[in-house]
């Protein structure tokens, strides 16, 4: 039977149908064209133990539609097979050049790329105009980080390929060398794909009526081995996995938050971050003469410092409340509610003067990080008024509980939807349990959360576009979702069903922050954008990133927190 791109999906739910519980319907990127490159994952994939062994196969990086039905195959042999199902936990991607199999034209994806070739991709994640089935497919695999891949392609003849020809199961497949160097099997195998480890991988070229008897040697390989061996990236997952809360908090401490320049949220989140360390660690005194030095400039010059700031940049002031807390001194207050008073002016319910006119999502948090801490200190009602009011004005939240970017963006953007989460939670953590909008915050948040739990990957990762399930894993909706999850759980407005959804979603975060401080995949500045496809564009930084670390800072310091309720 022919196979073309449109019946990947119908052949994707036939084969959960014949599987029955074993898999989940996934998609590990998106093509130019807008195709989601479909997957199966087995629900063992993710977690953290299991005694099965984790085989990921893939097939079609050609375009060739007798790879897809090769790979098919496979997973219909697997589907009906409980003795291999007992040992062993295979995932499946199907196609991982859909656009290529629709055009039948060798191994061209119709954007000028080439799935096959060009590993391991260096930049361009994930806007790469040409190919970027490479790089979703290339970060979505390491992060699975399967104790093996399996390539399977369609030929009339015979042959085994392996990164390690010469170990056991190499040379009980009489494998060669996988070839080329730059394919994405060779290149899993050498060195530390995005910052983790190695992955050992075959490739077997085979035809349709030998394809039981080759792939029935290979698993008999495997099953041999004694108990699943995890993938040297697999292990750094585990070890990453295997830190507290606070040492991924003091790692991240002393990487951000040693810098403000300018005043902005993305530095500022960090210097309270490594306050809220240094009160963990009982070492607060000393990190606040640290940053008393750092913040002198601002808290001195009140007026330049208040002068022309908008949103984002008076968020970058919510270490005053830590600062007036360790050192007493005044001017911290001073500069927190000289910062509140510029959100006054306008009608209740209207967005405040500085914020944008069309309720935009990250004003959510701006100003309830401003706004909810001067009513702490103040006690004056009119702040936690204006605060409930906006967070309730506008039609941003939309009926599946999820929140445009902008009453007039209509997008699901991931971090969009994180500063919704955190602005309402930090609007709850102040206001009192009797204001009469509580009630109604606390249902629009709640609804808030269930719909991203819903929408939540397997990996606990969140996406980059809500409702685009092939779009990246993105690191600051995933840290601050979590911190909202985690403040809500703390502080008792959440009750305890939402504990494992904090949890998964901080052992996700967790395994993308390397030990030298760098994180995985945090989208750049971004704001509104004209269509779906603009915010896919959006690049994801790796490696060092204000932005996501202070996020991340944050999430890891409440995750600590919680865990000493």
């Amino acid at each position: 039977m022919s196979v073309r791109r449109d019946d990947l999906q119908a052949l994707l739910q036939e084969l959960i149908r014949e599987g029955g519980n074993l898999w989940t319907a996934d998609a590990c990127g998106i093509t130019r064209q807008g195709t989601q490159i479909p997957a199966l994952t087995h629900r063992d994939a993710y977690v953290s133990v299991t005694d099965k062994h984790r085989i990921l196969v893939i097939g079609g990086l050609s375009g060739d539609e007798r790879d897809v039905t090769a790979v098919e195959r496979v997973a219909s042999v697997y589907a009906e097979s409980e003795a291999m199902q007992a040992g062993i936990a295979m995932s499946f991607v199907l196609s991982g050049n859909p656009d290529g199999l629709e055009i039948d034209s060798s191994t061209d994806n119709g954007a000028g790329g080439d799935p096959t070739t060009g590993y391991p991709p260096v930049d361009n994640f994930f806007l790469d105009a040409n190919n970027p089935e490479s790089r979703y497919l290339w970060r979505w695999t390491i992060f699975m980080a399967p104790d093996a891949v399996l390539e399977v392609v369609s030929g009339e003849v015979t042959r085994w390929e392996a990164s390690d020809p010469v170990g056991a199961i190499g040379r009980s497949l009489n494998a060669d060398s996988i070839e080329p160097a730059d394919s994405m099997l060779a290149a899993l195998a050498v060195g530390q794909p995005s910052g983790l480890g190695t992955i050992p991988t075959f490739r077997i070229t085979v035809s349709l009526n030998q394809i039981d008897t080759e792939v029935g040697r290979f698993l008999a390989n495997i099953a041999e081995l004694t108990a699943p061996t995890k993938s040297p990236a697999r292990l750094k997952l585990d070890s990453r996995r295997d830190r507290s809360p606070l040492d991924v908090a003091r790692l991240l401490a002393d990487k951000y938050g040693h810098t403000l320049d300018p005043l902005v949220y993305t530095q500022g989140v960090a210097i309270s971050g490594r306050l809220r360390v240094a009160e963990l660690d009982g070492t607060q005194p000393s990190t606040a003469s640290d940053v008393a030095s750092l913040v002198e400039p601002f808290a001195s010059n009140i007026e330049s410092t208040l002068q022309d700031a908008g949103g984002q940049h008076l968020a970058g002031l919510v270490w005053c409340e830590e600062m007036a807390s360790a050192t007493g001194d005044p001017r911290y207050e001073s500069l927190l509610l000289g910062a509140a008073n510029l959100f006054l002016g306008r009608p209740l319910g209207d967005p405040p003067p500085v914020c944008d006119h069309d309720y935009r999502t990250e004003d959510m948090f701006f100003a309830g990080a401003v706004l909810g801490r001067a009513f702490k200190i103040t006690r004056n009602a009119q702040y936690i008024d204006v605060l409930a009011k906006f967070l309730l004005g506008g039609d941003v939240q939309q009926p599946n509980g999820l929140f445009w970017h902008a009453d007039d963006v209509p997008f699901f953007w991931g971090r969009g939807n994180g500063f919704a989460a955190m602005g309402f939670a930090e609007t709850l953590t102040y206001m009192d349990d009797d204001h009469q909008d509580r009630s109604a915050l606390l249902s629009a948040h709640k609804s808030h959360l269930d719909a991203l739990r819903v929408r939540q990957h397997r990996s606990g990762m969140l996406t980059q576009v809500l409702d685009e399930p092939g779009s990246y894993r993105e690191h600051t909706v995933t840290s601050m979702v979590g911190y909202a999850v985690a403040r809500g759980l703390r502080l008792g407005w959440l009750d305890e069903s939402y504990r494992g959804f904090a949890e998964s979603l901080w052992n996700a975060a967790s395994e993308r922050v390397d030990d030298d401080g760098g994180l995985v995949d945090g989208c750049g500045g971004t704001g509104p954008q004209v269509d779906a496809r603009a915010y896919l564009d959006r690049p994801a930084t790796f490696g060092f990133d204000d932005r996501t670390g202070n996020l991340a800072l944050w999430f890891a310091v409440e995750m600590e927190r919680l865990s000493r309720v």
